[in-house]
């Protein structure tokens, strides 16, 4: 008689407490092997691919694509198979099955996904011909680690392509298997599944081209049309759930939805910091009448927190709130906010005190390729020093951002804007940055916070 074994789902190396399904590579009956791609699942820092940890028969599947799963929890049943090769009781699969280890809770590290308050746009690679107004990401070059995380490209049901391509595929309804594979060795790019979903040539559930008569193709574009009615009515909610037939007793419209993956982490992570923060913020305009043409608005906030950091090393730090202790960084570790429509990602931009104003540029460049293909690795996403939010972009003046432990500090940068200055024999039109500076009162003074935004200002001041 064949033995029975449950998998639960792993933490995966991300201290989450849970993650969502995003596609099963096998279904209930299916023989896999020790290793193969069992399902890949959504956590708040990328799509990740899971390993079948047996070799045998499928019996039973926990959850459909969508679905949350706690970490521990069962995710599938298998029949083993004492013909194939099956791991040794006791042998390292590379994931912790339930409750991390005591010795990984040992080193204090901070905590996942750190989430700023106000979001930063990505911005697109342009040479910096004259001075620009901040197109969105704040920051971010990954000098410590040059390594790029990358996925290898899978065959499931006879299409190539990474986990992170196919959660996006399912998100924009594109059918996989029939978009145009441009990448190596036949594999299915982002650039392809986006090109696709854009002149809708892959929809799920579409008739293929080819089976429509010569006599039909003047009705094809009414017939591909019809199902773009977003805004009719539907028995089922977008998780694919029945909606509720009964009013609440309270009034509301539409159907609560889940929160997952980033938004969820997100969630968990703004919570928590408010509860453990002290916060306080001043605000004050950075004159920058004296630029020269070709400044690079993110170069020069990167820089001006650098030197601030420098002249006031208490807002470069950590805090402890239960032991009262403050770590403070010789190294400058920048925490970018960079916006997307999955939620907030805060990768790290290290050492930015060794950056010149190019290498800022080229790691914004590569920040957002990577968060857009979400394949930047989970450990750049977090342990950074003070953080930066650059909502001018899209609008506001000042903010206050959250703080998020262990953090002492971050910098909001508003939208630029022109306002009557005060000169010697009259007035004159400056270009000014409204900025906004939050900190932990516990572990600095406002005495160095002013100071802080002070050297910001003066930095910024400067004509190059």
């Amino acid at each position: 008689m064949s033995q029975t074994k449950n998998f639960n789902l792993p933490d995966l190396g991300e201290g989450l407490p849970d993650a969502t399904i995003v596609e099963w590579f096998v279904k209930e009956g299916d023989v896999i092997k020790l290793d193969e791609p069992l399902v890949s699942m959504e956590t708040a820092k990328a799509v990740v691919e899971v390993p079948s940890p047996f070799s045998g028969t499928v019996l039973k599947l926990s959850g459909a694509a969508g679905d949350i799963i706690p970490t521990g929890a069962v995710l599938a049943s298998f029949s083993l198979d004492p013909n194939l090769p099956q791991r040794a009781d006791g042998q390292d699969t590379g994931h912790s099955h339930g409750h991390a280890a005591p010795a990984a809770a040992a080193a204090p590290t901070p905590p996942p996904l750190p989430t700023a308050a106000a979001p930063v746009a990505a911005e697109e690679a342009k040479p910096a011909a004259a001075e620009r107004d901040d197109a969105g990401t704040v920051v971010g070059a990954m000098q410590s680690s040059n390594a790029v995380h990358a996925e290898q490209a899978l065959a499931v049901g006879g299409v190539k392509a990474v986990p992170a391509v196919r959660a996006t595929a399912r998100k924009l309804g594109v059918d996989l298997s029939r978009v145009r594979a441009t990448g190596a060795d036949g594999a299915v790019t982002m650039a392809d599944v986006k090109q696709a979903a854009a002149d809708g040539s892959a929809k799920i559930g579409a008739a293929p081209a080819a089976v429509a008569a010569p006599a039909a193709a003047a009705p094809a574009p009414a017939q591909m049309a019809a199902p773009v009615q977003s805004d009719a009515r539907t028995p089922l909610s977008a998780a694919g759930k029945p909606m509720r037939t009964q009013p609440p007793g309270v009034v509301a419209k539409g159907q609560p939805e889940p929160l997952k993956g980033v938004r969820r982490n997100m969630a968990r992570v703004m919570a928590d910091a408010h509860s453990k923060v002290v916060p306080t913020t001043l605000n004050d305009d950075a004159d920058i009448h004296a630029w020269l043409p070709g400044n690079d608005v993110t170069a020069r906030l990167v820089r001006s927190i650098v030197v601030a950091a420098q002249k006031v090393p208490a807002m470069n730090a950590w805090f402890d709130g239960e032991a009262l202790t403050r770590t403070l960084h010789a190294q400058v570790d920048i925490g970018i906010a960079v916006d997307t429509d999955d939620g907030l990602f805060v990768p790290a931009l290290r050492n930015a005190d060794m950056l010149d104003a190019r290498g800022i540029r080229e790691g914004v460049n590569r920040l957002r390729e990577q968060v857009e293909a979400r394949s930047i690795a989970a450990s750049e996403l977090s342990g950074y020093t003070i953080s930066l939010s650059n909502f001018g972009m899209f609008a506001g003046r000042y903010a206050t951002p959250v703080v998020v432990p262990p953090c002492v500090a971050i910098v909001g940068a508003g939208r630029a804007r022109h306002q009557m200055t005060p000169v010697m024999g009259g007035v004159e039109a400056h270009k000014v940055i409204p900025l906004s500076v939050t900190f932990d009162h516990r572990a600095a003074t406002g005495g160095e916070a002013a100071r802080f935004l002070r050297a910001m200002m003066d930095d910024l001041a400067l004509a190059s």
